[in-house]
């Protein structure tokens, strides 16, 4: 395993900590070990609630359509005057009120389940995670023969010998300029 925070490879699985940088190994132990989630938070994903904000709306327009538009005219045809009343205002005021309390009062259901994220297990590590089994983690490696070697860029040629001469420091010049004044 290696460490995501600095890159180091680590000596085994039980590693709770980098021996690099100190990043917490435990938690990517275990992510690692499930396949890329957490077992504990299966239960999250899979426990859908009903009481929900939307799940809330759409009872109440199925409410209100129903009341207003079936009940409401059968009980029209069947000759009942007052009853009909009742149902109008009854499907009407109730299918709002409860809208209005599910929007005020209820959650919303959790992002994950409304997307199906539970329906793409083998797709639930993130790509940037995903480790290409074909391609190693280190450059291949790259070796350079002792004959093309140049030595740093601080070497000067004397421009009469062509031999190579190291620059005077800045502080021998200012010390040869304090010698001449004396």
């Amino acid at each position: 395993m290696f460490c995501p925070n600095c890159g180091q490879q680590q000596v085994s699985q039980e590693i709770k900590f980098c021996s690099r940088c100190g990043f917490p190994l435990g938690l990517v132990a275990e992510i690692l070990a499930h396949g890329g989630f957490l077992p504990q938070l299966a239960d999250l994903y899979k426990s859908k609630k009903i009481f929900t904000k939307s799940n809330g709306i759409k009872f109440g327009l199925i409410w209100f359509l129903f009341w207003s538009f079936l009940l409401t005219p059968l009980l029209a045809i069947a000759g009942g005057d007052e009853i009909v009343a009742v149902t109008a205002v009854l499907g009407f005021v109730g299918g709002i009120i409860i809208m209005i309390l599910s929007v005020l009062f209820l959650q919303n259901e959790p992002k994950n389940l409304q997307d199906g994220y539970l329906n793409q297990k083998e797709n639930m590590m993130p790509a940037n995670l995903k480790a290409n089994r074909t391609q190693s983690a280190l450059p291949p490696q790259q070796t350079q023969p002792a004959q093309s070697y140049v030595p740093p860029g601080n070497v000067w040629k004397s421009a009469d010998t062509g031999d190579l001469v190291h620059p005077h420091s800045v502080t021998e010049n200012t010390t040869k300029l304090l010698k001449k004044e004396e």
